[in-house]
């Protein structure tokens, strides 16, 4: 009887997109956001239930085809459903964000002519990831990703009369097609190998395709579920925003700040840590694929940070934030610490869709300016704001006792655990992390929030709090920012939450050997005192207190004296650079070749009026044999004739 709740759980955004994107001239502003805000409501409700049945022992998972939608060469392409503990809190997570994003929007785009085209998409967006987390096989999964995609393209390209909205939106979906290309050759890799889509075939095979190998150059062989697990992984750094592929992220900016935080905190980006960590059968049995993983997370876990503290525009730190973070979970994914991952990405959800709507709350009251160097002194205009945004930033730093504290500390221990080949330059980026993450965290809060405000006297004297749509979803998602850690800790990490969802190799169980010394959140509270993370942090928010508001003439010195430095990180490495004047440029150099060489030369010069040329020109030549003289037909037939009966005549 569980199958109508699951069929309802991604069916009620979707009917409320339809609702309010086809009628929304019928039912107007109002209705729009009513029955999209109602739709993804339920969807929550429906979602608590099932996580709450889920929790009950003995609870089995659910797994099962809706209907089959096609049959080709033997293998079934099924939409159909895994509902065990791993979905459930992904649900839950997804439209718990989704639903105070949809409220907060509200206020937020009260004034915007796409008011009702908003509600569409956001609520098509929600949809898209639950289709996505609630898959069991990779037919669907594969919809799922590329309907966020799609979503997001629409998304962050809303406000499309903005030429630069209308670039980040093509450089996010051509940026995503790159990682798209690798996640679509693992699906082919697998169905080749298994003969199959479905999730729980796929990994009871999984054992037997990492015992074959292919080779893709002349005389090296690879492993195949290496080659497999590097392919999905290549799918996941496009969404999740991996070094290479993560120069789309902070352009996505250019979007609606709800947008922003539905991205950042609960779809798109998180697709890419779930998929990993619904995969961990088979990356489990591909150690040269969990190091690729731990490497390539660290790498942008801490040098994405670094970009963080040069940036002025408020969104983009939080940005920024939000590729390091990514970063992170990727490293735990990498270390096998797959239930840390997850448990990160769930604390991050709350606090990072926090900080993202307080700060389209500060803009709201800034008339929308996200320059910081023009805010400052805003805590006593915005107090709601205020104290919510400064929660969301304490758990994002890892602020003990914060959800943010737990998730992050029981990670980088996790790292310190493991014995894969680079766990110790990763260790080094995330301890690293924690640091930076501080210094441009208050780095925001300082200059946003406190000292003397450097805005214009007509922004000053029309400064005030936003109103309850905007604020009732800043505190409602502070409470869990603050308080999750606490009950979730132990069960998730160390109580064997995950059961079956999640498999690791005894070899690769770091979290275990930390769950034995595991004495209940307090003791862990405790224990973090003895680690360096929490005073790294400490110095990272002294550092910024210093920086910004005790001395604020000292960042204008540092980027003199570190001029190089800091043009490196201005320029963000380069990765927009080399993008744009290499190799897009590249491409159209060798689109402009094609069309020389290929249009105009062959099909156009040979084929089409090459053809056409000779055509006239044949034309040209026999139309002088059609003389109209009678004479001339005689005598042509004369010769003809002669030249017939002199070959009979040879050949006999």
């Amino acid at each position: 009887m569980m199958e109508p709740v699951y069929l309802a759980i991604p069916l009620a955004p979707l009917l409320a997109a339809l609702v309010a994107g086809l009628g929304g001239r019928l039912i107007g502003r109002t209705g729009a956001h009513t029955v999209t805000i109602l739709a993804v409501a339920v969807s929550f409700v429906l979602s608590v239930w099932v996580l709450k049945e889920q929790l009950q022992d003995g609870a089995a998972a659910y797994n099962g085809a809706v209907y089959t939608w096609l049959l080709t060469d033997g293998v079934p392409m099924e939409i159909g459903f895994l509902i065990d503990r791993l979905t459930a809190l992904m649900m839950v997570v997804v439209t718990f964000v989704s639903l105070m994003v949809h409220v907060y929007t509200v206020g937020y785009m009260h004034d915007d002519d796409g008011y009702t085209r908003f509600f569409a998409y956001i609520s098509l967006f929600t949809f898209s990831m639950l289709m996505l987390v609630m898959s069991n096989n990779f037919l669907q999964l594969f919809f799922g990703w590329e309907a966020v995609g799609l979503v997001s393209y629409l998304l962050i390209g809303f406000w499309y009369t903005r030429p630069t909205a209308i670039f980040a939106a093509l450089k996010a979906f051509l940026v995503n097609r790159v990682g798209d290309f690798g996640f679509l050759v693992g699906i082919a890799g697998i169905v080749h190998y298994t003969g199959s889509l479905d999730y729980a075939h796929v990994f009871h095979a999984a054992p037997l395709v990492a015992q074959q190998s292919l080779s893709l150059f002349e005389g090296q062989p690879w492993n195949a579920m290496t080659v497999i697990c590097i392919c999905l992984f290549v799918g996941a750094m496009g969404k999740s925003a991996q070094v290479p592929l993560h120069v789309w992220l902070p352009d996505s900016m250019e979007g609606p700040t709800p947008i922003s935080a539905l991205i950042h905190a609960a779809t798109m980006v998180t697709a890419g840590i779930f998929m990993v960590a619904r995969m961990s059968p088979l990356f489990e049995l591909s150690p040269t694929a969990l190091s690729c993983v731990l490497v390539i997370g660290a790498t942008t876990a801490l040098f994405m940070g670094f970009l963080g503290v040069v940036n002025n525009d408020i969104k983009r730190v939080v940005a920024y934030s939000t590729l390091s973070q990514l970063g992170y979970m990727t490293v735990a994914l990498g270390a096998s610490a797959y239930a840390a991952s997850i448990f990160h990405l769930m604390t991050h959800a709350f606090f990072k869709a926090l900080l993202f709507l307080g700060a389209g709350s500060v803009i709201i009251a800034m008339h929308h300016e996200q320059d910081m160097r023009r805010m400052g002194g805003l805590r006593r205009q915005l107090p709601v704001t205020y104290w919510t945004t400064l929660m969301g930033a304490l758990a994002l730093v890892g602020f003990p006792g914060f959800s943010g504290f737990f998730s992050k500390d029981a990670l980088i221990e996790a790292v310190a655990e493991s014995r894969l080949p680079g766990a110790g330059y990763a260790l080094f980026c995330v301890t690293v992390g924690v640091f930076v993450t501080a210094l441009y965290t208050f780095r925001m809060i300082f200059m946003t929030f406190h000292g003397e405000g450097r805005m214009d006297a007509h922004t000053r004297e029309h400064l005030h709090e936003s109103p309850w749509v905007v604020t009732v979803p800043l505190v409602l998602l502070a409470i869990p920012s603050v308080v999750v850690g606490w009950p979730t800790v132990g069960p998730v990490l160390f109580g064997g939450y995950f059961g079956d969802a999640i498999v690791v190799q005894p070899r690769h169980d770091v979290l275990g050997l930390l769950g034995h010394e595991f004495s209940g959140p307090a003791g862990f509270l405790l224990h973090a005192f003895r680690s360096a993370p929490v005073y790294l942090a400490a110095a990272g928010a002294v550092a910024a207190w210093y920086l910004y508001l005790k001395r604020p003439d000292l960042p204008a010195m540092l980027r003199q004296r570190l001029a190089p430095l800091y043009r490196v990180l201005d320029a963000k490495y380069g990765f927009d650079w080399v993008n744009e004047n290499v190799l897009a440029a590249g491409a159209r150099a060798l689109g402009r070749l094609f069309w020389r060489v290929g249009d105009e030369l062959l099909i156009d010069g040979a084929l089409v009026n090459g053809s056409a040329r000779a055509v006239g020109w044949l034309a040209a030549v026999t139309r002088h044999l059609q003389s109209g003289y009678l004479y001339h037909y005689a005598f042509a037939m004369i010769i003809g004739l002669s030249a017939l009966l002199g070959w009979l005549l040879w050949n006999a």
